[in-house]
């Protein structure tokens, strides 16, 4: 008998395919069709008939477990019956969609598959957020939605449709952080926000870091007026207040007052200035035919083996310099000694904390998407778009770097008993 079963089992597999579908309904559907895809994919193909079909089925399934009985096989001791049907269009990917709806006499029965009120399948409003996401406007997104499925919907339906965004964005902001974070970078970029009638310069904070795996996430997203210090020590306040207990090393800009914020809220922490920024102000004052040769000069100072090499080579470029660009040499002195820190550490983690680069390049992934803004009609529909851009962006950071493993034996030494 087991031999019987199994001889059965193996003859129903090989019916199926890799799909874990029956090979022989595969086989009529295709038959249908032919080859051309257009019949199963376009407008009125297959595809959309097969969901309006599967659809009314899981609704007729619905309505029997609802009044207990079959579809014409009434039983006489029920107490509710079935009521005819009424008719509804809902949107979907594969364009509008021609539904009948099972009715019961007493207006109890609350489908699932399709909702009541409910006017797009499940998955429709994710195609609008994913074009949304991509920096595609309302206008944009409708042209889309028309020539792809042909639906059309109004602007007020798109932007109900992303104000679910809000709840994930709300969840995500006040999600708990980890305990210990090797290193965060800390930076601002400006986006235009009308506002009380008005468009505004507003600052976008952000702050990304690498977990004690390796990691790297966006820990936060703030917004505010202009940047500040100030502003800065309520964003460092809210990662504290979500679990953030220690971090190692800050990298962050030149922002008068940022290393104090950080200093108030995380005081072991080491605060690097960002040296790429550095090396920018300074060539701000250098005329354009002697750039490269300055540039070539700075470079010695910050890729110098030792902290002490790093001065010496400073003064060199201070006697050759000084009397052509007097202004340069001060912002480095006057830097120093946030400027210093990453020297002390091994090139590999160097490389990782002596520029704000990481966070740079995650402003430029945001800024690609935003770019086709003049600016946003509200604070929201912005937090909304850059918090998809955030997602997109960081759903690209799969592995630690290659660096992780020696850096953080490094951390273990450098800062004993916080690695945990």
């Amino acid at each position: 008998m087991e031999a019987e079963n199994s001889t059965k089992e193996t003859v129903t597999k090989k019916k199926l395919n890799r799909h874990g579908l029956p090979d022989e309904l595969i086989a009529q559907l295709v038959g249908e069709i032919g080859p051309d895809s257009e019949k199963f994919y376009g407008a009125e193909g297959l595809l959309k008939r097969l969901v309006a079909s599967v659809t009314e089925k899981l609704l007729e399934t619905e309505m029997t477990e609802h009044v207990g009985y079959e579809k014409h096989l009434k039983d006489a001791s029920s107490g509710n019956a079935r009521n005819g049907y009424s008719a509804k269009t809902v949107r979907s990917e594969f364009g509008p969609i021609e539904l009948s709806i099972p009715r019961d006499r007493e207006g109890t029965f609350e489908p699932r598959a399709i909702k009541k009120h409910q006017r797009q399948m499940n998955g429709f409003d994710e195609k609008i957020v994913a074009m949304y996401g991509l920096g595609l406007s309302d206008s944009d997104i409708q042209k889309q939605l028309k020539e792809m499925y042909g639906t059309e919907v109004s602007t007020e339906f798109i932007s109900r449709a992303t104000d679910s965004v809000l709840e994930e964005l709300r969840a995500w902001r006040s999600r708990p952080l980890e305990a210990v974070y090797p290193i965060v970078y800390l930076d601002a970029l400006v986006i235009k926000v009308r506002e009380n009638g008005t468009v505004h310069n507003k600052s976008l904070y952000l702050a990304i870091g690498y977990n004690l795996e390796g990691q790297k996430e966006v820990m936060g997203m703030w917004m505010d007026s202009t940047e500040g210090a100030k502003f800065w020590l309520s964003c460092l306040t809210d990662l504290k207040n979500r679990g953030v207990e220690d971090v190692f090393i800050f990298c962050v800009d030149g922002l008068k007052g940022f290393p104090e914020a950080i200093e108030a809220t995380f005081s072991q922490s080491i605060v690097q200035t960002c040296v790429v920024h550095i090396i920018r102000n300074s060539l701000k004052y250098v005329g354009f035919q002697h750039r490269k040769q300055v540039a070539a000069d700075l470079r010695k100072v910050y890729t110098s083996d030792t902290e002490e090499g790093a001065l010496l080579a400073l003064k060199a470029f201070d006697e050759k310099w000084a009397k052509q660009y007097p202004t340069v040499i001060p912002i480095w002195k006057n830097n120093w000694e946030r400027i210093r820190p990453f020297l002390e550490f091994p090139r590999e983690i160097r490389r990782a904390v002596y520029t704000t680069n990481a966070i740079e390049s995650l402003n430029y992934s945001v800024r690609k998407v935003i770019k086709t803004k003049g600016h946003f009609p509200s604070p929201e529909s912005a937090e909304k778009l850059v918090y998809l851009a955030l997602k997109n962006a960081s759903e690209k950071w799969l592995r630690p770097p290659t660096f992780w493993n020696r850096a953080l034996a490094h951390f273990h030494i450098r800062f004993e008993g916080r690695v945990r």
